[in-house]
């Protein structure tokens, strides 16, 4: 298969007149119409609008003007951020046809930058879900195993670049959703501290925690986007106004070397029990041992509300949810049903046949968990716990610098295997919930495969706006293996 530039090349090429923006675009475009229907990774290309926006910057180059870092790098968008150009329908029938009237804030920048924005990728409808297959418009595959999910909800962003289709895309992370299908698609995913990156624009799931973020083939390509969309925003009150550092400078060798020797790396004994795959726990432990091997200390640390988590996410996420996803009645926004009977009708109708199973679910989870009687029972209960796992963290962090863990417990899931079980479905997450609910930045990196040839991820997390010293660690590891370089050959099964 035809092996796709990093996006740092590309920029470099385009910038430096090697390449024009307009052959990588058509290049990339021609991809995706060749191979994306073995994975359905793409809810919609936006052709007319990438190619005019390469030639436009092929021209800007031609006349000597400065172009930004991210010159001509084709880069796909997951489908809950909003474009001016294309449709903005959160892979939901509610939201067919939906035209964003603005460009999210993370989608100026990457323009800004001189990046080309290719097209909308599939995700679980409003982000709700851990495979891809929650989507009102079709399942995406694994480009790893066709019979697998790519993971979810960011699925249709990892697979694009996993399968070498664009070197960037934007996903975004509720409770893992960039972070788990980067495991499970063999790519780099960063989840960055709260407030970090603006969420103007993006759909609201879960308000206190959505973060958008970057999905690419390697450490490097990450930095370089997250230094583009990270910083802050008037439009997002909650963006922090945190210096950004230049994230692909502190990449440079001798950042690394001073780095290298004084690392230490937490180990999370809870992270390491019953349910964990016996594959990915030796990935996992042989990852840990080559940090060994560079000089880094591992000590253990304790997490002890990890056991909470799922239950605490799932009142506070979908509490977040019901609230957000009420202004999608039929007469505010959204579908709306042909012939109501009356006023009650117009809205149960609506959202009944707009929405899916998945997300009928959560708002119903949500509505129950604020109602009167409950609401101190269930939602603020949660409130508490989800402060005790912050406390965690905290702690934990006083003791290293990164923690470390699997990711997921499992490599990829056949397609179909936990639609009708939902818990077992949320239990996918198990790893990456917490990072959520205490703000703090976390990514997914290639650390292995399974005897089935199915990735595995290293999950990384860090202090609060700690992404330089987490992209460091990881790139200290990435070095040292050459599991982010292997490519899939598409359409197999295992």
């Amino acid at each position: 298969m035809p092996k796709m530039q990093t996006a740092v090349s590309v920029a470099a090429d385009v910038a430096g007149g090697r390449r024009t923006a307009g052959e990588v675009c058509a290049g990339a475009l021609r991809q995706i119409e060749a191979r994306d229907g073995q994975i359905q990774a793409f809810l919609e290309t936006t052709r007319t609008d990438a190619l005019d926006r390469a030639a436009r910057l092929d021209a800007d180059i031609a006349a000597g003007k400065p172009v930004g870092p991210l010159a001509g790098v084709p880069i796909a968008v997951k489908d809950n951020i909003c474009t001016a150009a294309g449709h903005t329908t959160c892979a939901s029938k509610i939201l067919a046809g939906y035209v964003s009237p603005y460009d999210a804030t993370v989608v100026e920048r990457i323009l800004a930058a001189g990046g080309v924005i290719v097209g909308k990728t599939n995700l679980d409808e409003f982000a709700m879900g851990s495979s891809t297959e929650n989507s009102g418009r079709f399942a995406t595959r694994n480009p790893w195993a066709a019979d697998r999910v790519p993971g979810g909800s960011s699925g249709g962003s990892a697979a694009v670049v996993a399968a070498g289709l664009v070197p960037l895309a934007l996903g975004s992370d509720t409770g893992g959703s960039i972070r788990l299908p980067a495991s499970f698609c063999g790519v780099v995913g960063v989840k960055p501290t709260y407030g970090r990156v603006s969420r103007y624009g993006l759909v609201a799931y879960g308000s206190s925690l959505d973060q958008v973020g970057p999905l690419a083939a390697n450490v490097q390509d990450a930095a370089l986007l997250l230094g583009v969309i990270a910083g802050r925003d008037p439009l997002d009150s909650t963006s922090v106004a945190e210096p950004v550092p230049d994230y692909v400078a502190e990449l440079a060798d001798e950042r690394l070397a001073a780095r290298a020797g004084r690392l230490r790396i937490g180990i999370p004994r809870e992270y390491f029990g019953a349910g964990l795959d016996e594959e990915t726990r030796a990935a996992v432990e042989a990852a840990l041992a080559v940090y060994r091997r560079l000089g880094a200390r591992t000590v253990e640390v304790s997490l002890s509300h990890t056991p909470y988590a799922i239950a605490t996410y799932y009142l506070v996420a979908t509490a977040e949810a019901s609230s957000n996803l009420a202004r999608y009645d039929g007469v505010h926004y959204g579908h709306r049903t042909a012939h109501p009977h009356d006023l009650l009708d117009l809205y149960s109708a609506s959202r009944s046949e707009g929405f899916g199973a998945e997300v009928k679910r959560r708002i119903m989870l949500g509505t129950f968990a604020l109602s009167a009687g409950y609401y101190d029972a269930y939602y603020n209960k949660a409130l508490r716990v989800r402060r005790l796992i912050k406390d965690d963290f905290d702690r934990a962090l006083t003791q290293c610098d990164v923690i470390a863990g699997p990711t997921a417990p499992t490599p990829a899931f056949r397609l179909g295997e936990k639609v009708a079980d939902p818990l077992q479905m949320y239990l996918a997450d198990i790893y990456t919930i917490a990072a959520n609910l205490a703000g703090i930045p976390a990514l997914s990196i290639p650390c292995g495969f399974s005897v089935a040839g199915l990735p595995i991820g290293l999950q990384l997390m860090g202090p609060l706006f700690g992404e330089t010293q987490l992209l460091q660690a990881a790139r200290l590891y990435e070095r040292e293996t050459d599991w982010h370089t292997r490519r899939p050959s598409l359409g197999r099964e295992v």
